[in-house]
């Protein structure tokens, strides 16, 4: 299975475990429970999928490399302690608790989450004195003389014997207590999950042109070589905040994140001539809907590469505006229950009890951010969320406190709140526009060829694209999908949207 396929059977395995019947007790007996064992090889997205399943469910999630730990931390150290037995006293050995064990109700204890994922990597890479206490907690949930909580799934991973000398085979009796997922690496699947992450157009280009160069494995004369999903995501990364900084990205840098010399090479060269087409085609004047006959004759004329190249630079720069309305209306969304709480109480405020109000408000939200991500249970997207909310209210909090007229201190939070509403429904139509731009000139460079369908898979795959043209509509973006049947149907957003105004 892919990594996509395997997210969705750890999925559904952690909901059936955490299920309860009417008495409140587990319907599958914890004793039953039998981990998940994620077999694949290295840097599929093994660990990114336990966080997006963490995030998604609103559960807890702890994560521990077991090669990174010795028998005394898994087991917890021995000491000696006193125990009376038919009135004879004896010294016995027992054990602290576990430090993974431990983290556990720490974490529970700072998220208030009480249901949660251990996430156990490398587990077949254990140390020969750790490995077979690895096995008694793989058949009873216990290190040393401490179980795992109630309510907490777990959940493994390892590689096989071909990408790591260290693995150790589990017998028979150990497999037949785990639940096995086998997982290959998959561009078809990790493309959707890069969609949602804005993995830098000049990969997704290259991928798009050499997909057998997604993900390597082999021994050479000069030693073992690799690709990984994970160092392709790494390297989209920093190449750009190498942009933002006006660094130049040149093979040493991409040989940091891949350990391939050939394609070390030609994704160097091609990311060069990446830059060019963005240079050579005018980007900004395309999006505006300024694309000369000059330029629709090139693109029209152009190699395949050119055209899937230059389409990704178009797409990412429309989905990075569709990124930040939806991060704005996201907050707006956010805030908009609170703060027509305060509408409501603010005619009857003073300048004082306003300014408590929405400091109560900010201080809320901090704690609630916090908890989540002790838990692990705080995604990227809402982090940024939470932020951005928690800084408009810091900005309406010290406006508040420098305002000369009470009144005006006190419609304040609300007039902050108007003017931010207002200036996403300009963005927005600023980010349709460009969209529009954007059909309008491949519609005319590349009509109904493979770059067209490859521009509608991507804004129906992508989570910013489609949350956006969900809440905000395009028409010809329905018209275009419908006639190369690749159309989603969306649950319009845009009523939510118009109930952003608090009047």
């Amino acid at each position: 299975m892919d990594i996509l396929a395997a997210k969705e059977g750890i999925k559904t395995t952690v909901k059936m475990y955490l299920k309860r019947d009417e008495t409140g007790a587990y319907i599958i007996p914890v004793k039953r429970q039998r981990p998940v064992f994620l077999l694949g090889a290295p840097g599929i997205g093994k660990t990114a999928i336990m966080e997006q399943i963490a995030q998604e469910m609103g559960i807890a999630l702890v994560s521990y490399a077991m090669t990174h730990h010795t028998r005394q931390s898994a087991l917890g150290l021995p000491y000696i302690a006193q125990k009376k037995y038919e009135d004879e006293e004896y010294s016995i050995s027992e054990y602290t608790m576990s430090e993974i064990i431990a983290s556990v109700y720490e974490t529970m204890e700072k998220s208030g989450l009480k249901e949660g994922i251990l996430f156990l990597d490398e587990i077949n890479c254990v140390s020969e004195t750790l490995a077979p206490s690895m096995l008694q907690f793989l058949q009873y949930k216990t290190f040393g003389r401490h179980r795992v909580p109630d309510g907490w799934v777990i959940v493994t991973a390892g590689n096989p014997p071909e990408y790591n000398r260290m693995v150790r085979e589990f017998d028979v009796v150990t497999m037949d207590r785990l639940k096995l997922m086998n997982v290959e690496p998959d561009l078809k699947a990790w493309k959707k999950y890069a969609a949602g992450k804005q993995i830098h157009g000049a990969i997704l280009a290259y991928l798009e042109i050499k997909p057998e160069d997604f993900y390597h494995m082999e021994m050479s004369a000069k030693g073992r070589s690799y690709v990984t999903a994970r160092g392709w995501e790494d390297l989209s990364d920093m190449l750009k905040m190498y942009e933002e900084e006006k660094c130049v990205a040149d093979e040493t840098l991409v040989g940091q994140y891949l350990a391939n010399e050939r394609v070390v090479k030609e994704f160097t060269a091609y990311y060069e001539l990446y830059n060019k087409y963005k240079r050579d085609y005018h980007i900004a004047d395309i999006l505006e809907g300024k694309a000369g006959e000059e330029t629709v004759s090139r693109a029209k004329a152009a190699r395949f590469d050119e055209r899937i190249s230059l389409l990704g630079m178009l797409t990412d720069s429309v989905e990075n505006r569709m990124a930040a309305v939806m991060n704005r209306t996201d907050i707006l969304k956010k805030l908009n229950p609170l703060l027509s709480a305060y509408k409501e109480k603010s005619m009857s405020m003073s300048e004082d009890e306003a300014i408590n109000f929405i400091a109560q408000i900010k201080d809320n939200m901090e704690k609630q951010r916090k908890k989540l991500d002790a838990g692990g249970a705080l995604s990227d997207t809402e982090n940024r969320v939470f932020r951005g909310s928690i800084k408009l209210l810091e900005d309406a909090l010290i406006k508040m406190k420098h305002a000369e007229d009470p009144k005006e201190a006190v419609e304040l939070p609300l007039e902050i709140y108007r003017n931010r509403l207002a200036a996403l429904q300009e963005e927005s139509a600023d980010a349709s526009a460009k969209l529009e731009a954007l059909f309008a000139f491949s519609e005319a460079a590349f009509e109904d060829g493979n770059e067209m369908l490859t521009l509608l898979t991507r804004l129906t795959v992508s989570p910013v694209s489609s949350r956006y043209i969900a809440a905000f509509g395009s028409e010809t973006y329905s018209r275009l999908s419908e006639s190369m049947m690749v159309s989603r149907r969306h649950e319009r957003l845009r009523e939510e949207i118009m109930k952003l105004d608090i009047g």
